[in-house]
């Protein structure tokens, strides 16, 4: 019988990844299941530095560009998609191999999370949107930290979807739970992580140097196209990073090489969150890149280490 495991490689933005995913996917008979929120959506090619053509054809790759940005998208769908995308894996014979950088996504697919607990009550959450219109973002959010101060804490004021989700689950006696430390590990399928690290200031060297090249690749006048198509600030694909500055530009907020300076700065900032994060996984295998001579020799090392533990 197939042993059912999965691999996944996790680990900061602009470590290398995808390369690194896709090498152990290579090694192992493995397809990659990508664990990136933004890599998800259609038309956002270069703000979310998804897997080339050439990547894609080497191994095959799921859950990228599937989700239409203009549709909310949930960690719940995502963990139905990519639970789903894991079964047919096994079903290949072959061993599914999550790469990406999403905390919340991977939870789901490492603890046992169940998102369909809390009931909906419709004609509160109608009357909450309505005023969310009315009054705006931060009065609803004000709203939340009087009902769920610890909600409030970890939700986005900007989200006024998810506040109005808590809010309405808090109001009614529901609310809803805060995911990020589940502890009871998800028994489909054993899960061996690979956490992927570099020096601090080389890791900030590769975030600024990608993103001039996305800005060479035409960043902006991909944002310009979504735009164009109808998406809004307030639409939640285009709240990601290298999106909401550029956006910012086009409204007069800032200036180009403003935008650009701040999409380095809050690119930076959520690499350091996303290695908090994955630090908390006590059985993760850390690969510090910086301490090889090159890729190659790091990508050997861990493919020994995967073949032989």
């Amino acid at each position: 019988m197939q042993k059912r495991e999965i691999i996944v490689v996790a680990g900061p933005t602009a470590v290398g990844k995808t390369k690194y995913a896709i090498e152990a996917a290579l090694a192992m008979n493995g397809e990659v299941v990508s664990c990136d929120s933004m890599q998800l959506y259609k038309y956002m090619d270069i703000g979310s530095a998804k897997p080339t053509a050439e990547e894609q054809a080497q191994v095959k790759h799921y859950l990228v560009d599937q989700i239409d940005p203009a549709e909310a998208f949930s960690v719940a769908e995502y963990q139905t998609l990519a639970k789903s995308a894991i079964e047919e894996i096994f079903a290949k014979g072959k061993t599914p191999v999550i790469a990406g950088g999403t905390g919340l996504y991977l939870n789901s697919l490492l603890y046992e999370m169940d998102f369909g607990a809390a009931p909906q009550d419709s004609e509160l959450r109608r009357q909450l949107e309505q005023e969310a219109e009315e009054y705006g973002s931060e009065f609803i959010h004000n709203k939340l930290k009087e009902a769920d101060p610890v909600a409030a804490q970890r939700i986005h004021p900007n989200n006024v979807k998810k506040v109005v989700r808590a809010l309405e689950g808090a109001l009614s006696g529901n609310p809803i739970a805060d995911f990020s430390n589940v502890q009871t590990r998800c028994s489909d399928y054993d899960a061996v992580l690979i956490g992927l690290t570099r020096d601090r200031e080389e890791l900030y060297g590769r975030i600024n140097l990608r993103v001039d090249i996305l800005v060479e690749q035409g960043l902006f006048e991909e944002v310009r196209g979504l735009l164009d198509r109808g998406l809004t600030e307030s639409d939640i694909s285009m709240k990601g990073i290298g999106y909401k500055e550029i956006i910012g530009f086009y409204n007069g907020q800032y200036t180009r090489e403003e935008a650009i300076d701040l999409i380095k700065k809050n690119t930076r900032h959520l690499a350091k969150r996303q290695l908090t994060w994955f630090r908390r996984y006590e059985d993760m295998h850390w690969i510090d890149i910086s301490k090889f001579d090159s890729d190659e020799e790091a990508i050997k090392d861990m493919i020994t280490w995967l073949k032989n533990r």
